[in-house]
């Protein structure tokens, strides 16, 4: 489980795979030649990132005569998300621990 983790997090880091992501949401499916030409990437790159995407379980692609069509893993997409707003939530109650450490040092200073 937290090398799949470790793969999705390494895969939405990327502010690319991020945008192509969001593409695909948009669109519901897309090829690799259509997806470049909304970004400022070769369609080369692009298939790199969607590759990247795809061993993380976050999309997956069917053959369509030459091209290949990416779409969103809806179950797994979920789960990331799930996922990471969790980790959200944890530093959010760390940093707010920190915080009112921090007020209490500076309180007892005065």
């Amino acid at each position: 489980m937290t090398a799949v983790l470790d793969q999705v997090w390494t895969a939405v880091g990327d502010p690319s795979r991020r945008r192509l992501l969001d593409l695909l949401l948009d669109t519901g499916e897309s090829t690799p030649t259509k997806l470049a030409s909304q970004l400022p990437l070769t369609r080369q790159a692009v298939s790199k990132h969607l590759a990247v995407l795809e061993r993380a379980g976050l999309v997956n692609s069917t053959p369509q005569g030459r091209q290949m069509t990416y779409r969103i893993r809806v179950d797994e997409f979920d789960r990331a998300t799930r996922s990471i707003a969790e980790v959200a939530a944890r530093w959010d109650r760390r940093l707010g621990a920190i915080k009112a450490i921090a007020e209490a040092i500076e309180n007892a200073g005065r």
